[in-house]
């Protein structure tokens, strides 16, 4: 007599298709089938469900068993075999978000950044397919619907994670931008997008994509102005297109009070703290300055350069440009002495300006 044991599979908390295996316990498949359901040790477990594959590759139930098998190869360490596993339950079902959403794990543990984003796709794709399906009539399949979506809602936020996760993990720009790409596809309010700012910042100044780095900075810049590398480089881009010149007064400014307040980051030497914050403080005074200078305000061109000049003093080319501008501002003032004396620091400075300064110098003192 045969005894025959309808086992479902679907329980709250997974979206796994619904393989039901048939169990026989009168036959050797039967019998194979009821020791893995009675075994409570996963470790023990998993050689029984392997056998089982072996020995009974065609058995109607079996993919119930790669249902229990797939997880468990994940939980192992084993991420090609439960790939493997993954791929041949989709195939009898593409919607088990299940077998994808392991498969998405499993590619997360190889630290495959393609694989992750392929996988991350597909579970998306199937978790919004049952957030799509309609609220049942009949009470008795209300609770399970709403576990199913209160679950697909988890595996759909989770997919985002790992989009978020591979990015920051990945060391080449261009993936890096790539995975980026995709979150904000799939959700443009996504809250990792925001976590992403800078690092997408950074990728994009790697990639010597220069101009996305600016529209990205410009961007970010319009709510939030604390980040001094966006600031740096935003401002930047205005000086040398000689544009929005009020922008770049507010930015320079805001880059001497960020810098002036933020405190030393952890892991970063006291020397090179010193040096990084001197250098953007004192390019934040010098592009105020030469602002005012093509703005002809001279006395706050002549303050914001003197403030400039002993932070930048470490680098012969921004020394020479300041003290050559300084130079300019008090000859336009007519504070002669004090416009020789600039020049004179210039004249000693090997700098593009040096020659002129030496001629400003002669003719400052003949009275020219």
């Amino acid at each position: 007599m045969r005894n025959i044991l309808l086992v479902a599979i679907i329980a709250a908390g997974t979206l796994a298709a619904e393989h039901v295996p048939v169990i026989d316990a009168s036959t050797p498949e039967g019998q194979a089938l009821q020791k893995i359901g009675q075994e409570p040790d996963d470790a023990k477990k998993t050689p029984l469900l392997e056998d089982f594959v072996k020995g009974y590759p065609a058995s109607a139930s079996i993919g119930w068993v790669y249902e229990q098998l797939q997880p468990a190869y994940v939980k192992a360490g084993k991420f090609d075999e439960a790939l493997g596993l993954g791929d041949k339950l989709l195939t009898m079902d593409a919607d088990d978000t299940e077998a994808a959403l392991q498969n998405l794990k499993a590619a997360e543990g190889k630290k495959d950044a393609a694989l992750v984003l392929k996988w991350s796709d597909r579970t998306d794709h199937n978790a919004k397919k049952v957030l799509a399906q309609p609220q049942p009539t009949g009470e008795d399949e209300l609770d399970a619907w709403k576990k199913r979506q209160d679950y697909a809602k988890q595996v759909d936020q989770y997919t985002e994670y790992t989009l978020y996760s591979a990015a920051v993990q990945a060391t080449d720009p261009k993936q890096k931008l790539q995975l980026v790409s995709a979150l904000r596809t799939r959700n443009a309010q996504s809250q990792y997008l925001p976590q992403m700012a800078q690092q997408e910042f950074l990728a994009y100044r790697q990639s010597g994509d220069n101009a996305k780095a600016v529209a990205l900075a410009e961007g970010i810049l319009a709510t939030d102005q604390t980040n001094e590398d966006m600031l740096l480089v935003v401002t930047d881009s205005y000086m040398q297109k000689k544009s929005n010149p009020d922008k770049v007064l507010s930015y320079s400014a805001k880059m001497v009070e960020v810098m002036s307040a933020k405190p030393k980051p952890e892991g970063v030497g006291d020397a090179d703290w010193e040096k990084r914050k001197n250098l953007i403080v004192g390019l934040g005074h010098q592009w105020s300055g030469k602002t005012y200078m093509d703005q002809n305000k001279f006395p706050q061109a002549d303050r914001e350069l003197r403030l400039a000049l002993p932070l930048i003093s470490g680098d012969n080319n921004l020394k020479g440009e300041t003290t050559f501008l300084l130079g300019l501002a008090n000859y336009k003032m007519k504070k002669v002495p004090e416009a020789i004396r600039f020049n004179q620091m210039c004249a000693a400075t090997r700098s593009p300006y040096q020659a002129q300064a030496e001629k400003n110098i002669k003719a400052m003192q003949s009275g020219k």
